[in-house]
Protein backbone atom coordinates (compact mmCIF):
# COMPACT_ATOMS: atom_id res chain seq x y z
CA UNK A 1 0.00 0.00 0.00
CA UNK A 2 2.88 2.20 1.26
CA UNK A 3 4.03 1.72 -2.63
CA UNK A 4 1.19 2.67 -4.16
CA UNK A 5 0.72 6.05 -2.30
CA UNK A 6 4.14 6.91 -3.55
CA UNK A 7 3.28 6.05 -7.04
CA UNK A 8 0.45 8.22 -7.25
CA UNK A 9 1.64 10.75 -5.64
CA UNK A 10 4.74 10.99 -7.82
CA UNK A 11 2.08 10.74 -10.78
CA UNK A 12 -0.06 13.65 -9.68
CA UNK A 13 3.14 15.84 -9.26
CA UNK A 14 4.48 14.89 -12.25
CA UNK A 15 0.60 15.65 -13.97
CA UNK A 16 1.21 18.94 -12.21
CA UNK A 17 4.69 19.55 -13.60
CA UNK A 18 3.29 18.74 -16.75
CA UNK A 19 0.27 21.03 -17.39
CA UNK A 20 2.60 24.25 -15.74
CA UNK A 21 4.96 23.49 -18.64
CA UNK A 22 2.11 23.93 -21.02
CA UNK A 23 1.28 26.96 -18.92
CA UNK A 24 4.78 28.61 -18.99
CA UNK A 25 5.10 27.72 -23.36
CA UNK A 26 2.07 29.14 -23.96
CA UNK A 27 2.85 32.77 -21.69
CA UNK A 28 3.96 35.64 -23.37
CA UNK A 29 6.29 36.85 -20.43
CA UNK A 30 9.19 34.81 -20.61
CA UNK A 31 10.64 38.45 -20.55
CA UNK A 32 10.23 41.76 -19.52
CA UNK A 33 11.05 45.51 -19.44
CA UNK A 34 9.34 48.58 -18.26
CA UNK A 35 9.45 51.82 -19.55
CA UNK A 36 8.15 55.48 -17.94
CA UNK A 37 8.94 58.50 -20.54
CA UNK A 38 8.86 61.98 -19.03
CA UNK A 39 5.17 61.46 -18.31
CA UNK A 40 4.01 58.75 -16.21
CA UNK A 41 1.04 58.11 -18.36
CA UNK A 42 3.58 56.93 -21.01
CA UNK A 43 4.73 54.33 -18.95
CA UNK A 44 4.31 50.96 -20.77
CA UNK A 45 5.44 46.97 -19.70
CA UNK A 46 6.73 45.22 -22.31
CA UNK A 47 6.67 41.44 -22.68
CA UNK A 48 8.24 38.69 -24.85
CA UNK A 49 7.60 35.16 -24.96
CA UNK A 50 7.91 31.94 -26.97
CA UNK A 51 4.73 32.53 -29.74
CA UNK A 52 4.09 36.36 -29.38
CA UNK A 53 5.38 40.22 -27.51
CA UNK A 54 2.81 41.96 -25.62
CA UNK A 55 2.79 45.71 -24.15
CA UNK A 56 0.71 46.69 -21.03
CA UNK A 57 0.03 50.73 -21.20
CA UNK A 58 -0.25 51.93 -17.82
CA UNK A 59 -4.07 52.06 -18.38
CA UNK A 60 -4.25 48.63 -18.33
CA UNK A 61 -4.36 48.09 -22.66
CA UNK A 62 -2.71 45.27 -23.58
CA UNK A 63 -1.63 44.68 -27.11
CA UNK A 64 0.05 41.67 -28.68
CA UNK A 65 1.23 40.53 -32.27
CA UNK A 66 2.38 36.90 -33.26
CA UNK A 67 5.75 36.72 -34.62
CA UNK A 68 5.09 37.10 -38.43
CA UNK A 69 7.62 34.46 -39.55
CA UNK A 70 9.55 31.30 -38.15
CA UNK A 71 12.77 32.37 -40.26
CA UNK A 72 12.89 35.58 -39.07
CA UNK A 73 13.26 34.51 -35.80
CA UNK A 74 16.61 33.45 -33.79
CA UNK A 75 17.58 30.30 -33.53
CA UNK A 76 17.98 30.21 -30.34
CA UNK A 77 14.34 31.04 -29.75
CA UNK A 78 12.99 28.32 -32.15
CA UNK A 79 15.26 25.79 -30.40
CA UNK A 80 14.03 26.99 -27.34
CA UNK A 81 10.10 26.30 -29.04
CA UNK A 82 11.30 23.13 -30.47
CA UNK A 83 12.72 22.12 -26.29
CA UNK A 84 9.14 23.52 -24.88
CA UNK A 85 6.88 21.45 -27.38
CA UNK A 86 9.14 17.96 -27.17
CA UNK A 87 8.93 18.38 -23.42
CA UNK A 88 4.98 18.73 -23.58
CA UNK A 89 4.64 15.71 -26.11
CA UNK A 90 6.97 12.86 -23.98
CA UNK A 91 4.97 14.39 -20.94
CA UNK A 92 1.59 13.21 -23.19
CA UNK A 93 3.69 10.12 -23.63
CA UNK A 94 4.76 9.89 -20.42
CA UNK A 95 1.26 10.40 -18.92
CA UNK A 96 -0.43 7.45 -20.74
CA UNK A 97 2.41 5.00 -20.01
CA UNK A 98 2.46 5.65 -16.83
CA UNK A 99 -1.37 5.32 -16.23
CA UNK A 100 -1.07 1.64 -17.69
CA UNK A 101 1.29 0.82 -14.83
CA UNK A 102 -0.37 2.35 -12.22
CA UNK A 103 -1.51 -0.16 -9.04
CA UNK A 104 -4.99 1.32 -9.28
CA UNK A 105 -5.91 0.26 -13.31
CA UNK A 106 -7.15 -2.42 -13.84
CA UNK A 107 -5.30 -3.28 -17.26
CA UNK A 108 -2.52 -5.91 -17.28
CA UNK A 109 -3.29 -7.10 -14.09
CA UNK A 110 -2.12 -10.54 -14.80
CA UNK A 111 1.27 -10.15 -15.01
CA UNK A 112 2.11 -7.25 -12.22
CA UNK A 113 5.89 -6.93 -12.90
CA UNK A 114 5.41 -5.77 -16.41
CA UNK A 115 2.78 -3.74 -14.78
CA UNK A 116 5.34 -2.25 -12.65
CA UNK A 117 7.96 -1.63 -15.31
CA UNK A 118 4.99 -0.06 -17.51
CA UNK A 119 5.01 2.48 -14.44
CA UNK A 120 8.70 3.34 -14.19
CA UNK A 121 9.01 3.27 -17.66
CA UNK A 122 6.25 6.11 -17.95
CA UNK A 123 8.44 8.00 -14.84
CA UNK A 124 11.53 7.53 -17.16
CA UNK A 125 9.81 9.51 -20.23
CA UNK A 126 8.73 12.47 -17.60
CA UNK A 127 12.00 12.92 -16.22
CA UNK A 128 13.08 13.36 -20.08
CA UNK A 129 10.24 15.85 -20.78
CA UNK A 130 10.78 18.00 -17.38
CA UNK A 131 14.86 17.63 -18.14
CA UNK A 132 13.81 19.22 -22.05
CA UNK A 133 11.83 21.99 -20.13
CA UNK A 134 14.68 22.69 -17.64
CA UNK A 135 17.10 22.96 -20.59
CA UNK A 136 14.95 25.25 -22.58
CA UNK A 137 14.01 27.56 -19.50
CA UNK A 138 17.48 27.91 -18.28
CA UNK A 139 18.93 28.68 -21.91
CA UNK A 140 16.66 30.81 -22.52
CA UNK A 141 17.23 32.95 -19.17
CA UNK A 142 20.58 32.86 -19.72
CA UNK A 143 20.47 34.56 -22.78
CA UNK A 144 18.41 37.25 -20.46
CA UNK A 145 20.53 37.49 -18.18
CA UNK A 146 23.78 38.15 -20.77
CA UNK A 147 21.86 40.68 -22.40
CA UNK A 148 21.13 42.71 -19.31
CA UNK A 149 24.39 43.27 -18.26
CA UNK A 150 26.12 43.83 -21.65
CA UNK A 151 27.38 47.08 -21.52
CA UNK A 152 26.06 47.96 -24.92
CA UNK A 153 22.49 47.04 -24.31
CA UNK A 154 19.88 50.64 -24.14
CA UNK A 155 18.95 50.85 -20.64
CA UNK A 156 15.13 50.98 -22.08
CA UNK A 157 15.57 47.76 -23.72
CA UNK A 158 16.87 45.41 -20.86
CA UNK A 159 14.53 42.82 -20.00
CA UNK A 160 14.61 40.82 -16.87
CA UNK A 161 12.53 37.22 -16.21
CA UNK A 162 9.40 37.11 -16.57
CA UNK A 163 6.73 34.70 -15.04
CA UNK A 164 6.86 31.97 -17.50
CA UNK A 165 10.15 31.46 -16.57
CA UNK A 166 9.62 30.78 -12.79
CA UNK A 167 6.61 28.97 -13.66
CA UNK A 168 8.69 27.20 -16.41
CA UNK A 169 11.64 26.15 -13.82
CA UNK A 170 8.98 24.95 -10.79
CA UNK A 171 6.80 22.59 -13.06
CA UNK A 172 10.30 20.79 -14.58
CA UNK A 173 11.29 20.25 -11.51
CA UNK A 174 7.89 19.08 -10.24
CA UNK A 175 7.93 17.21 -13.14
CA UNK A 176 11.23 15.25 -12.61
CA UNK A 177 10.38 14.90 -8.89
CA UNK A 178 7.56 13.34 -9.32
CA UNK A 179 8.97 11.17 -12.22
CA UNK A 180 11.54 10.06 -9.72
CA UNK A 181 8.82 8.90 -7.17
CA UNK A 182 7.44 7.11 -10.10
CA UNK A 183 10.65 5.30 -10.57
CA UNK A 184 10.94 4.24 -6.92
CA UNK A 185 8.09 1.85 -7.88
CA UNK A 186 10.79 -0.52 -9.75
CA UNK A 187 9.86 -4.32 -8.93
CA UNK A 188 12.79 -5.66 -7.07
CA UNK A 189 14.52 -8.22 -8.33
CA UNK A 190 13.86 -11.78 -6.67
CA UNK A 191 16.73 -13.83 -5.85
CA UNK A 192 16.86 -17.05 -6.44
CA UNK A 193 18.36 -19.92 -4.79
CA UNK A 194 19.55 -23.06 -6.05
CA UNK A 195 16.31 -25.74 -4.24
CA UNK A 196 18.07 -27.14 -1.23
CA UNK A 197 18.87 -31.03 -1.54
CA UNK A 198 17.19 -33.39 1.05
CA UNK A 199 19.11 -35.45 2.97
CA UNK A 200 18.52 -39.28 2.81
CA UNK A 201 17.08 -40.40 5.90
CA UNK A 202 18.83 -42.85 7.95
CA UNK A 203 17.48 -46.45 7.85
CA UNK A 204 15.72 -47.10 10.66
CA UNK A 205 17.36 -49.41 13.30
CA UNK A 206 14.27 -50.25 14.50
CA UNK A 207 15.03 -53.83 11.89
CA UNK A 208 15.70 -56.58 14.41
CA UNK A 209 19.21 -58.09 14.39
CA UNK A 210 19.39 -61.45 13.10
CA UNK A 211 22.26 -63.95 14.91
Amino acid sequence: MASGGLQLLGFVMAFLGWIGIIISTAMPQWKMASYAGDNIVTAQALYEGLWMSCAMQSTGQIQCKVYDSLLKLEGSLQATRALMVASILLGLVGMFVAVTGMKCMKCMEDDQVKKMRMAVFGGVIFIISGLAALVATSWYGNRVARAFYDPFTPVNTRFEFGSALFIGWAASSLAILGASFLCCSCPRRETSYPPTRGYPKNASSTGKDYV
